[in-house]
């Protein structure tokens, strides 16, 4: 059946069971990556929780970092289950090591899933904005999942076109895991019509929603952005709290671009 966009996303305000309060803790390291070492940060998470997540960041040509918008505030809303949730910088971008590449990052993702795997032995749901989603997404494809565990992941404005090039997702076929496919429906990176084909292409289970009047960098609409992602937590990995009370504010870190 060919995949179709949600309708706009209502939050759920159903009560649940009061949480444990998520730790606001931050820790900045390296972690070693293929070109060098990697500049990081960790939001951690509960003691009990039942996944890590790994958000990855759009082009660092285009002046992308760990510290965007939009990577931030999904972030927060798996910080907000309680998960810990890892962010790293691409080779050559701040102060990780090494130059950008355009492609080799894809094992840049490969060595933050190695260390999220050896660092907390949990099930992983990953995500990435953009670049990072197309990088994201084919290391989690190309990476057998029973070796990291990979339950998951959500690709937040996934290019089908830029500068004149068309982009394709071959190895999606092989992504048997619960994909989130979620962008603006008049984001100009990703045409809706193309963004229908990538996601026909791709097995269950698998969700596109388009978010109305959101563009490529869900400008005004992030809100709505959070909304759709929690939802999608919360019916695909039902041991996500539907949180209604505010979790421990997070430790301020520098503006995001």
């Amino acid at each position: 059946m060919p995949a179709a966009a949600d309708k706009p996303v209502v939050p759920d305000t159903t009560l649940g069971p009061a949480p444990q309060a998520t730790p606001a803790s931050l820790r900045s390291f390296h972690l070693p990556g293929p070109a060098g070492r990697l500049e990081a940060l960790l939001n951690e998470g509960r003691s009990d929780a039942p996944y890590a997540t790994l958000i990855c960041h759009p082009h660092p040509l285009g002046g992308g970092t760990m510290h965007n918008k939009v990577v931030y505030h999904a972030m927060k809303v798996f910080h907000e289950q309680g998960w810990p949730v890892l962010r790293f910088n691409f080779r050559g971008t701040g102060l990780s090591e090494g130059a950008h590449n355009g492609r080799a990052e894809v094992d840049d993702v490969r060595a933050a899933l190695d260390w999220l795997h050896r660092e907390f032995g949990k099930p992983i749901v990953a995500a990435g904005f953009s670049f990072g989603a197309a990088m994201g997404l084919k290391a989690c494809c190309t990476t057998t999942s029973r070796e990291y565990g990979i339950q998951g992941f959500a690709a937040l404005g996934l290019p089908t076109h830029a500068e004149g090039r068309d982009y394709t997702y071959p190895y999606l076929k092989a992504c048997n895991f619960p994909k989130l496919f979620l962008s603006g429906d008049r984001d100009r990176y990703a045409p809706a019509s193309q963004l229908h084909s990538v996601v026909d292409s791709a097995p269950e289970p698998k969700q596109l929603t388009l978010i109305p009047g959101a563009d490529h960098f869900f400008v005004g609409q992030l809100p709505a952005m959070q909304a759709s992602l929690t939802q999608w937590l919360r019916r695909t990995f039902p041991s996500a709290p539907n949180t209604h009370e505010r979790p421990e504010p997070l430790l301020p870190e520098r503006s995001a671009r």
